[in-house]
């Protein structure tokens, strides 16, 4: 972005419609990528709602984007995606705005510290990424169809979806050995099969709603721009920030798929939007090309049923 408050200069960023009117929630708003599409669908015009865990981080986040986006229209409503009974509130919460143009699906979490559980006993990247997100799209959905506009539902997915395949019989990552980084693989592979099996339901469904994917690429703070958010953003020295402009950008530049596929006006259903250079890991962006096995239904059907059984939720939606 520009100077606070301006739109962002050509050739900086991409083009955002204006957004005056539409109303934009944004899951895990308070920093990071969602952050960053707050700030953007702000300067657009955009009424932003930050759904989020924290209220301290969520003030902050607002007195953010209040300094950058002057007379921005934003406010926080509490979300906990990994205990199923903060997701029933907020989506009722939620559910009641007069209209939302797009939901995004952002939050999530990347554990380090080994094996943990969500409140409800789930594997917490399974929990908070996967299944709190599918429990708050299902609660969410029938107020979503109702609406006077086509929502859409912007999932966010990763580049780690192409290094594993989902394990049905174990999506807990309950036994053998655990590691992180294939279960938060395996946690977005699902979000991301999850979110293209919704979009096939939806059209099954004849509705109006629009279900996508999208991914940052490889996006790290240190590339971002500075912003006075909890947690306070990670810094590098510029050696550092030159290795990584290499083959990474900002979160700021990070956050530019999911407002394109939030905005654009060619968006549609069941699109995969991601950064358009080699090998998806930077770049303005584009309609990218995700794993086959990330579309198949005879994946997603059973992915779906499980994840139906394990929140309690289920979507009113033709198979």
């Amino acid at each position: 972005m520009s100077g606070a408050g301006s739109r962002p200069e050509r050739g900086a960023s991409p083009a955002v419609p204006d957004l005056t009117g539409r109303t934009f929630v944004v899951t895990g708003g308070t920093g990071g990528l969602g952050y960053w599409a707050g700030e953007q669908l702000a300067a657009a015009g955009g009424s932003v709602v930050i759904a989020a865990r924290n209220p301290e981080r969520g003030a902050a986040a607002l007195r953010s984007l209040y300094s950058h986006v002057p007379g921005a229209d934003a406010r926080f409503v509490r979300l906990d995606l990994a205990d199923l009974s903060s997701v029933a509130d907020a989506a009722a919460e939620l559910a009641a705005l007069p209209r939302i143009d797009a939901l995004i699906a952002n939050a999530g979490v990347l554990a380090s510290r080994g094996r943990q559980t969500t409140p409800d006993g789930f594997e917490s990247m399974i929990g908070t990424n996967f299944l709190g997100h599918f429990a708050l799209i299902g609660r969410m959905l029938p107020a979503l169809l109702e609406q006077p506009v086509a929502t859409r539902i912007v999932h966010l997915g990763s580049i780690s979806h192409e290094f594993f395949r989902l394990d049905l019989d174990d999506l807990q990552a309950s036994t053998g050995r655990f590691r992180e980084f294939r279960t938060y693989g395996r946690s977005k592979l699902a979000v991301m099969t999850s979110g293209f099996e919704l979009d096939r339901r939806l059209r099954l469904a004849g509705a109006s709603a629009a279900s996508l994917v999208a991914h940052p690429g490889y996006s790290v703070d240190e590339l971002a721009p500075r912003r006075d958010i909890l947690p306070t953003p990670k810094s590098a020295p510029a050696p550092v920030r030159t290795a990584y402009r290499a083959i990474a950008q900002g979160k700021d530049a990070g956050a530019w798929p999911l407002v394109a596929a939030a905005t654009d006006p060619g968006a549609a259903g069941g699109q995969y939007w991601g950064p358009s250079g080699w090998r998806q890991l930077k770049g303005r962006p584009a309609v990218v090309a995700a794993k086959s096995y990330a579309r198949d239904p005879a994946i997603a059907r059973p992915l779906w049923a499980a994840a139906e059984h394990l929140t309690g939720v289920t979507y009113d939606l033709p198979s």
